[in-house]
């Protein structure tokens, strides 16, 4: 039975090599295009997005709270909806389709968003800074506004899971030219997307801060409305993978038939000779070594005399009966679970810089210098955010990984694992600066304050310049964390499930903006109590943000900690190529075990 097995799989592998079309990989050609529709895409979603808690705590009236969480939910809603898109694309739609619809609904919600600062009757009555206390919006005025969010959260699901994975499709993976392009693509895409978050942070958001929140909405829209013609315009040369059904339907069969299977014992034999082994012909999934991790899934696997083959070496019931293949492909999904929860405490940092920073910035005296007028919005700061990651990533990319190849022979120079280490140590760092920083804007605020913010507190005589040093920590931790997170999850995970892969990094996101809306709402709440006093009352000046951003440290440290151990743990997922596996060969156990960091 075992030869028959066997000559089955190569049969398979033959079939895939002969019959597999020949696919015309354009590369860095098709990159204009793609990059392209990805940059205006982040300047006209991050245009609206940058400066939408100062829209609804300006324009809309909101409390400082309320706008936090509002965008918290949002964000977190946004990024978890990429999962529900990538799910769609890799089963039913591909890509190429799903970026074209979702770019266009986004193009509405931007519109739908500007029509609100358009239109007096959209939004409520402005409120002067002589007044105390303002009108809030009315149910319609904000049911208008949520329509304009949800047909972002639509766009968000498809493009954000999807436009990385696209990218990557325009490579040969089996080429070292395609290997290094896929690598080199990871890179320069968040270079892009950085460049672009710095174009809106600035130039857009001055424009709504300084000019008028009609025109800055509208570019956005324009902006968006650009990115799809320029994707459109690349479609005669890209790769357009074809959805291969559902994804995962492959892995829940496996869970549901190892807990049916779970009292029976695994035999004695190496698993890739004793359990079912079948590849399916035109598999689009590398085949996957054996794995001696989460060994209770191998009894999805085992035969039994009610399970029946089919004549071409296919399980009859793939509820009754999974292939090890198919179990080595959850066991890459479950593997990669413990990195994700750590990268959702990671991303706490990021979440602060994008909220109680603005409030920060708006109490700090803005003015470049002294003499000046000049004022940087709020929101503009987090522009050093994304200075720090474009200027570090070029370098890092053509500088030092080269060098540190030269040392490890690593073809990252060092490993995805070590990479994300690297950026979660600094998110910590960037905390208890960011705490140090707001102990001493708050201290000068109450003894030299320099104006009072309207509706708010005093103005301190802080430089906004001082919190630049905890930007740049967060986007250096970004450029380690953010990128080795994305280009982990995408070669860790098995290829149809690559836009589910891109999804689960958006995810982690939204986990993360759920937590903070979390830790938000019990700190404001239980501290409001406290001897301390409200640590996140409407003015700064009088709470104590300085201890919430120690406490987030604090966890940033154990989150490490946590990484560290899961780092240990952890296998990556090799091909049965790269592990000169073969049917007649039993690797020890102990060498295939773990792996390190």
């Amino acid at each position: 039975m075992m030869t028959m097995e066997k000559e089955s799989m190569e049969n398979n592998e033959k079939h895939v090599t002969e019959n597999d079309p020949k696919i015309n990989y354009r590369g860095w050609k098709a990159m204009p295009f793609i990059i392209g529709n990805e940059t205006f895409e982040k300047l006209g979603a991050i245009g609206t997005l940058a400066n939408l808690l100062v829209y609804l705590t300006t324009v809309f009236n909101l409390k400082n709270i309320t706008a936090t969480n509002i965008i918290n939910i949002f964000n977190g809603s946004t990024n978890f909806a990429t999962f529900i898109g990538a799910f769609l694309s890799d089963t039913y739609f591909g890509r190429y389709k799903t970026i074209g619809f979702c770019t266009f609904t986004s193009f509405l919600g931007l519109l739908l968003i500007q029509l609100t600062a358009v239109f007096k009757n959209l939004h409520p009555p402005h409120c002067g800074k002589e007044m105390k206390t303002c009108i809030g919006p009315t149910a319609g005025q904000m049911a208008f506004l949520v329509s304009g969010f949800g047909l972002l959260l639509i766009g968000a699901a498809g493009v954000r899971p999807c436009n990385l994975a696209f990218g990557a499709d325009q490579f040969n993976p089996n080429t070292d030219s395609g290997k290094k392009g896929i690598n080199s693509f990871f890179n320069w895409y968040f270079f892009t997307f950085t460049f672009a978050q710095m174009v809106s942070l600035t130039l857009i958001v001055y424009v709504q801060s300084n000019v008028s929140w009609a025109i800055g909405l509208g570019i956005p829209a324009a902006l968006m409305l650009i990115s799809c013609l320029v994707y459109f315009m690349g479609s005669k040369i890209y790769v357009k993978v074809k959805p291969s059904g559902s994804p995962i339907t492959g892995i829940v069969q496996v869970l549901v038939v190892a807990v049916k299977k779970r009292s029976l014992k695994l035999p004695a034999e190496h698993p890739m000779l004793s359990l079912f082994n079948y590849v399916p012909p035109m598999s689009v999934n590398s085949k996957l070594p054996y794995t001696f991790q989460f060994r209770l899934l191998d009894k999805a696997a085992i035969v039994t005399p009610k399970d029946k083959i089919k004549p071409d070496g296919s399980a009859a019931d793939p509820w009754n009966l999974c292939s090890i293949q198919q179990v080595e492909e959850a066991k890459c999904v479950v593997r990669v679970l413990p990195i994700w929860f750590a990268a959702i405490v990671y991303h706490l940092v990021i979440v602060q810089m994008h909220t109680l920073l603005v409030f920060q910035a708006l109490q700090s005296d803005r003015r470049l210098r002294r003499s000046s007028n000049f004022k940087i919005p709020g929101a503009s700061f987090n522009v050093f955010l994304m200075l720090s990651m474009t200027l570090w990533l070029p370098i890092y990319d053509r500088i030092v990984v080269p060098f540190l190849h030269r040392i490890t022979g690593k073809e990252g120079g060092i490993t995805l694992l070590q990479r994300m280490g690297i950026g979660i140590f600094l998110s910590a760092l960037c905390m208890l600066v960011a705490g140090v920083v707001e102990e001493h804007r708050r201290s000068l605020a109450l003894t030299n304050p320099i104006g009072v913010q309207p509706r708010k507190g005093a103005i301190s005589s802080m430089s906004g310049l001082w919190l630049i040093p905890q930007l740049a920590l967060a986007g250096l931790s970004e450029s380690f964390t953010a990128v080795g997170q994305v280009e982990f999850y995408y070669k860790q995970f098995p290829e149809n499930m690559r836009s589910i892969a891109g999804s689960l990094f958006y995810c982690g996101m939204a986990g993360s903006s759920y937590l903070s809306t979390l830790l938000i709402s019990i700190v404001h709440n239980t501290s409001e109590k406290s001897a301390t006093g409200n640590w996140l009352p409407e003015d700064l000046n009088k709470g104590r943000l300085d201890f919430f951003y120690y406490m987030i440290a604090a966890l940033e440290i154990m989150n490490l900690g946590y990484f560290l151990l899961c780092s240990k743990w952890y296998k990556y997922k090799e091909t049965a190529s790269s592990s000169n596996l073969e049917l007649n060969q039993v690797p020890k156990q102990s060498e295939t075990s773990t792996i390190g960091v």
